[in-house]
């Protein structure tokens, strides 16, 4: 563990974080953790916890975490689908050189289906990108 702790620590949770202000400064000596507010990812609502007041320092550290949490959380998802491209590639290999009969019986109509569905969305996507760029031109 390094020497010097970070003044705020956060709790991350389902669908954002408890914030908790970092206190070594007490007779003590021990570490307490100060819940101060939990923050929403997905629509960037701050709440303060209890009757704590938060100060504009507070609010810049939790803005500036929410958005670098934002941005690795957006670099997940991508990563994500580009490993699922992956584990497609490695599914074809598998269905060609050792899928038994019983085993293709039990998957072949849940992939296509699932590959049918997601081949409509990105074509409906990938038109509407391109007539956006048309229009746009």
């Amino acid at each position: 563990m390094s020497a010097e702790l970070p003044d705020y620590y956060f709790r991350i949770r389902e669908n954002g974080a408890a914030v908790f202000r970092v206190d070594t400064e007490n007779r003590q000596r021990r570490i307490e953790l100060e819940e101060i507010a939990t923050v929403n990812v997905k629509n960037g609502n701050i709440k303060p916890h209890g009757e704590v007041k938060l100060t504009p320092e507070d609010l810049k550290v939790i803005g500036d975490w929410l958005a670098k949490r934002r941005a690795l959380l957006e670099a997940r998802d991508v990563d994500d689908i580009l490993r699922t491209v992956d584990h497609l590639n490695l599914t074809a290999q598998w269905v060609q050189s050792r899928a038994s009969e019983a085993q293709l019986e039990e998957v072949t109509d849940t992939l296509l289906l699932a590959m049918h569905d997601l081949r409509l969305v990105l074509v409906r996507k990938k038109a509407e990108r391109l007539t956006k760029g048309e229009a746009a031109e």
